[in-house]
């Protein structure tokens, strides 16, 4: 597993602060754990993301959605854009596994709420995927309601409350992104806003991009050799977690731009793929039974153009930290990716601290 990260690399996306770790945990409460499988011909997994430890749904957070190309099969969208709610962890998978998640989730949460589809409503399980299937063995649906459980406890481990591993561990094991290994990454982004400091967080599911198209923030782009160019048809999940009060309608809109730090990386979201973007709020809970009305504070419009252009950053430097992380993989039947940090290597770059 590489340890390099973008910034290794004097890759610097925008001037902005970044949070402690740089990484989505930032974000108090917000947890994340990879369960990975890497053996013979499979390499996926899952990853979980719990924007707080508690009953999510007993206490669900404010969210939205963004789809910036649909060609994609997660499950739970509709709801969240309907009501505005997570009430679920997030799990992030491959393609065929999406069912295996769904399940996993509602059965956590009957578990935690034994009165799911009985006294009350039913549960809505947000599970969101890439297609791993040029490196692992899809077909095999090899992973389990266990692996998924065993996600979502690594989330609620002590270490989940720490800065996730990258690359190519959990749901990014199989993962491709611009000819090169893709995977898990994230960054975190401080700003002001009035007298009061917020974080934006992003963790990203990268399986995106044609060779050749990855444009690095000093300009250059990147192309692995023995590759030839084929069509944009990968995904990306972007999720985005913020301490700052936001009502639903400005998190869709700060959802939206994830979009912007995919675009500045050289991507046109193109006809195959399926580029999600999810925000959530963790500065209030939403009981399940709440009152019949309630009072919120939000962020005034012009004052959110700072949590804008976190966003953006965020998104483009989880990217490539997770391009920068991730290893040269060989996968399924001797499928190869190479890895961004070896390219850069091999041309010439210095590593800051690390000659």
């Amino acid at each position: 597993m590489s340890n390099f990260l973008a910034r290794d690399f004097g890759l610097l996306p925008g001037q902005s602060a970044t949070g402690p770790d740089n990484a989505i945990t930032d974000v108090t409460g917000v947890r994340v754990g990879h369960v990975t499988r890497h053996e013979s011909n499979l390499a996926t997994g899952f990853t979980a993301i719990l924007p707080h430890a508690g009953n999510l749904f007993r206490e669900k957070v404010p969210a939205a959605i963004s789809v910036l190309n649909g060609f994609g099969k997660s499950a739970g969208l509709i709801q969240v854009e309907e009501l505005g709610t997570i009430e679920t962890p997030i799990l992030l998978t491959n393609t065929f596994s999406i069912g295996v998640g769904l399940i996993a989730l509602t059965r956590d949460a009957v578990s935690a709420n034994p009165d799911i589809g009985r006294e009350t409503s039913t549960v809505n399980p947000l599970v969101c995927e890439c297609n791993d299937g040029f490196l692992n063995d899809i077909q095999a649906m090899a992973l389990t309601e266990a692996d998924a459980v065993a996600a979502l406890n690594a989330a609620r481990s002590p270490e989940g409350c720490m800065a996730p591993e990258q690359g190519a561990v959990g749901a990014g094991t199989g993962m491709s992104c611009f000819g090169f290994k893709g995977g898990i990454g994230t960054a975190s982004r401080r700003v002001e806003i009035g007298e009061a400091a917020f974080t934006l967080g992003s963790l990203v599911l990268a399986n995106f991009g044609a060779p050749g198209d990855l444009l690095l923030p000093d300009g250059r782009r990147p192309s692995p050799d023995d590759l030839t160019r084929v069509p944009e048809r990968g995904s990306i999940i972007v999720v985005l977690a913020t301490d700052a009060p936001l009502a639903t309608r400005q998190l869709r809109r700060v959802a939206q731009r994830g979009g912007a730090g995919i675009a500045w990386l050289g991507s046109f979201w193109g006809h195959g793929s399926g580029d999600i973007a999810i925000a959530f709020s963790t500065a209030r809970r939403i009981p399940h039974e709440g009152p019949a009305i309630s009072a919120t504070e939000e962020i005034g419009e012009d004052h959110i153009d700072v949590l804008f252009r976190a966003a953006a950053e965020a998104t483009q430097e989880s990217v490539l930290n997770a391009l920068c992380a991730a290893p040269t993989f060989v996968g399924r039947n001797g499928h190869m990716r190479p890895s961004l940090a070896d390219w850069l290597i091999a041309n010439g770059q210095r590593l800051p601290g690390r000659e």
